[in-house]
């Protein structure tokens, strides 16, 4: 490992903006993150929701990672089947070859994370961790997510986010090529909503805040520090046109062939 390298991936603040950089808005029109794929008309999280974000017009496509009990990545959101499936038990306590056979709304099937890199090659992505922090879960999936981007080659096109900031720090020591975007929510503690240490102590380059934390000043003080943002969850067409004018650099929705619309006279 070059000197480099070593000082990157243990000290994740070295090269954030950089990294960020590859993430800022570069047209007239925030970016368009297929949120679970075109989940507004496909069931979410499946290689078909992500074949749709692809005919919707997407840039990219944000998807959930779990391990499953057998140790592979698989694409999922919640911790158990019940929303989708109609079943209790939780991914983490099911093998692959269990899982491969449960078919969610629609009857679409449950992919692994590699399958979903094929599936969207030439989209850019935003691979979210789902695992607990701690233990050996956690660690093992980190592992797993940057041995995979690396073996697809889509390190380059990927960025990954959390909640949590953990994970976050495990991933880069595995990957430090990797942007890395920090998840948060209007109901988080003053500082955790601000973003505060986000660049500074995790390495984040970019912001993941909810959308109505997107004011025109706290968007430019974000990227003023470095930062790309990404702003979810939104399908409504007001706030579209609301967030596009305070400055983000793209947008998570359900809908991309809307958001498409409501911003065409940006294209």
């Amino acid at each position: 490992m070059s000197l480099a390298r070593g000082l990157h991936r243990f000290v994740p603040v070295l090269g954030r903006r950089a990294r960020a950089e590859r993430w800022r808005r570069t047209g007239a029109r925030p970016r368009i993150w297929a949120h679970r794929g075109s989940s507004g008309r496909v069931t979410e999280n499946t290689l078909e929701a992500f074949a749709a974000a692809r005919d919707d017009g997407a840039d990219g496509v944000e998807f959930d990672v779990h391990p499953c009990k057998s140790g592979e990545i698989v694409v999922f959101h919640d911790h158990d089947l019940a929303r989708l499936a109609g079943r209790p038990e939780r991914i983490r306590d099911l093998t692959w070859s269990e899982l491969r056979e449960i078919r969610v709304t629609g009857g679409y099937r449950i992919p692994l994370l590699s399958e979903a890199l094929e599936e969207t090659e030439g989209l850019e992505l935003d691979v979210e961790i789902k695992s607990p922090r701690f233990g050996a879960a956690g660690l093992h999936l980190t592992a797993e997510v940057a041995r995979i981007l690396a073996r697809h080659d889509a390190v380059e096109r990927s960025l990954v986010s959390c909640f949590d900031p953990l994970p976050l720090l495990q991933l880069h020591a595995h990957l430090p090529e990797v942007a890395l975007a920090f998840l948060f929510h209007a109901g988080e503690p003053w500082p955790v909503r601000k973003g505060l240490g986000a660049g500074l102590l995790l390495g984040a380059s970019l912001m993941h805040p909810e959308s109505v934390l997107c004011t025109e000043k706290q968007v430019a003080a974000w990227r003023a520090d470095g930062h790309a943002v990404n702003a979810w969850t939104v399908d409504e067409p007001e706030e579209l046109l609301r967030l596009a004018e305070v400055g983000v650099d793209g947008v998570f929705t359900n809908l991309p062939a809307q958001a498409r619309e409501v911003w065409a006279h940006l294209d």
